[in-house]
């Protein structure tokens, strides 16, 4: 038996590491390629083709990146329960595929689509069949997306073995380039993608992403033999649940007297602590209760629903300490929300020539937000991470938690500075005469949108690398699918605290003749600049809200046995002192 292990073992080992990062980066390069193709344009898609006012488009939209960043939940407990992440990875990618067809017939297929208009000829909003389609293809890619997002980091962090001092240090750079291939893949969409829905056609702009997802279906399966496949080891969700279950029975026994005498099973918790045990925190006392031996349990086979060891127990602590901080990235991702909607129909309005006979399609100005962030990443990565390494001592110049602060901090000024450059482009307007002519291009040049585009890049590439970073670090090891779906969860979150935002602000700032802070038909009559200052103090308050949590954070404690293990851990500690 002990010779069968070692060859697993060896085996095991000699799988995975940085051989395996062209597979897992082609497949994220083509996926988000077909994921940005469909979604960056298709605000003008739903307005244009599909004749939907900008409200309800804008709110179709953030309601579905909402389901589709809150179905990783599901996908991260198939993963993580039974069926494994590259299986998870793969028949999410494949339902995903077939969302995609779907909708790029709706947009060849004539009869799928109500017919165009010219002119101020009212258009016909398309019917509840043609909506129907696009619902079914749009929650067919949510699902899709469901299982790929919690799973692709997850296991491309898995290549590493952290048990080996010299991949240890890789899986913090793995995410940074991770999501600079991300961005690569996003800054062809917004180009060469949206040029051709805007200018050759919407099928052919929605078939070539369809045909990017299934070559990053097959590059995926292809790479399978080089693999590092972690089995599941159960559902994370019953192992809390049995946790607060055994707490609640045991509520009323007196809390004992030392740590030590509560229940440790080192056998038991083998497969869900590979990497280390997790020890007891003094913090959430009556959770330990669910660890109290009594007369009626037995050691040797416990009922998890009355028993469960310290490190389950420390498992859903360390789950509830990530929560404050998990709900700090919402406001952001709303505010994030608003280039893909209210940005891109500024961008509309105004003029967008490069030269007289080339205009940049509204939606590409998110060209400029990915460049930065690219940017960001590179110079984060080769520059400031070994500047700050010197001062700090810290492998990774900072802490994810400091990285998410400075993230915050920008993009309040993003949205400030949103609020100023509307006001100069409605002053435009005003001057020539156009306040009532919302169709009419504005003659202010669309590079004025710039600096706004630019600075949500750079918070990206401070928070939302750092947030991703914060999830996969402190999650308990058996939870890292889960850990990365409550990222997206967070973006989730986001999306329908725009829809709600929206909804609201159209509804009760409208008044006599038309008026509204967020009109449907003509945007130089809105308030629009009132609307980013209004993200922007939910920001400043939210960023109050971060600072205190980041301040009095407790990293997850993690018995280790090697030295460098040890070290890693007093990083952490580290850590706390930094934010």
């Amino acid at each position: 038996m002990e010779v069968m292990k070692k060859k697993e073992n060896t085996s095991r080992k000699m799988k995975g590491g940085m051989i395996t990062m062209p597979f897992i980066f082609a497949n994220e390069i083509c996926e988000k390629l077909a994921v940005v193709g469909f979604g960056t344009n298709m605000i003008i898609y739903l307005t244009n083709e599909l004749h939907l006012p900008l409200t309800k488009a804008a709110n179709t939209l953030t309601n579905f990146g909402g389901t589709a960043s809150l179905t990783p939940l599901l996908g991260a407990f198939i993963a993580d329960t039974f069926a494994g992440k590259f299986w998870t990875i793969t028949i999410a990618s494949i339902i995903y595929q077939i969302g995609m067809i779907i909708l790029t017939l709706s947009a060849i297929l004539p009869q799928l689509r109500p017919p165009s208009c010219k002119g101020d000829e009212i258009c016909k909003e398309a019917n509840s069949g043609q909506l129907a389609i696009l619902y079914i293809s749009l929650l067919l890619t949510a699902f899709g997306s469901g299982g790929i997002r919690p799973c692709v980091v997850a296991f491309g962090a898995e290549q590493f073995d952290e048990t080996d001092p010299n991949q240890k240090t890789q899986t913090w750079k793995f995410f940074n380039w991770y999501y600079f291939s991300m961005g690569f893949s996003m800054l062809i969409a917004v180009t060469v993608i949206v040029y051709i829905q805007d200018n050759i056609g919407w099928g052919i702009g929605f078939g070539i992403p369809t045909i990017a997802m299934l070559i990053s279906i097959i590059v995926f399966i292809f790479g399978y033999p080089l693999y590092r496949n972690l089995d599941p080891a159960g559902s994370p969700f019953t192992r809390l649940l049995q946790v607060c279950v055994a707490a609640y029975k045991k509520r009323k026994l007196d809390m004992v007297s030392d740590p030590n005498f509560l229940y440790q099973n080192e056998e038991l918790d083998a497969d869900i602590s590979t990497a280390g045990k997790l020890v007891h925190t003094k913090q959430m006392k009556f959770l330990d209760r669910a660890a109290i031996v009594t007369e009626e349990d037995n050691p040797k086979s416990p009922n998890l629903w009355r028993l469960n060891t310290v490190h389950r127990v420390e498992e859903l602590k360390s789950v509830i300490r990530m929560g404050p901080i998990w709900a700090s990235g919402i406001i952001l991702i709303t505010a994030y929300a608003q280039q893909h909607t209210f940005s891109i129909q500024q961008a509309k309005t105004m003029d967008r020539h490069l030269i007289k006979s080339f205009e940049i399609p509204a939606a590409s100005m998110t060209v400029f937000t990915l460049t930065t962030m690219l940017c960001t990443i590179c110079f984060y990565d080769r520059v400031f991470v070994p500047i700050a390494r010197k001062f700090t001592g810290l492998e990774r110049g900072i802490s994810f938690l400091s990285r998410m602060a400075i993230g915050f901090f920008i993009s309040v000024l993003a949205t400030l500075v949103a609020g100023f450059i509307e006001v100069k482009r409605k002053e435009a307007a005003l001057i020539h005469g156009l306040i009532d002519k919302g169709k009419e291009t504005v003659p202010i040049s669309v590079f004025w949108l710039v600096p706004q585009y630019c600075l949500h890049g750079v918070a990206e590439a401070f928070m939302s690398i750092g947030h991703l970073e914060f999830f996969y670090d402190q999650a308990p090891e058996s939870m890292r699918s889960t850990a990365t779906a409550l990222f997206w969860t967070s973006i989730s979150a986001g999306n329908y605290l725009s829809t709600l935002l929206v909804s609201l602000v159209h509804k009760f700032t409208s008044g006599a003749g038309g008026s509204n802070w967020l009109p449907d038909n003509n945007l130089n009559k809105g308030k629009l600049e009132y609307f980013y200052w209004l993200i922007t103090i939910l920001q400043v308050i939210n960023l109050i809200y971060y600072l205190f949590c980041a301040k009095f954070y407790t990293f997850k404690p993690i018995q280790v046995q090697k030295t460098e293990d040890l070290d890693s851990k007093k990083d952490g500690i580290e850590l706390v002192h930094n934010v």
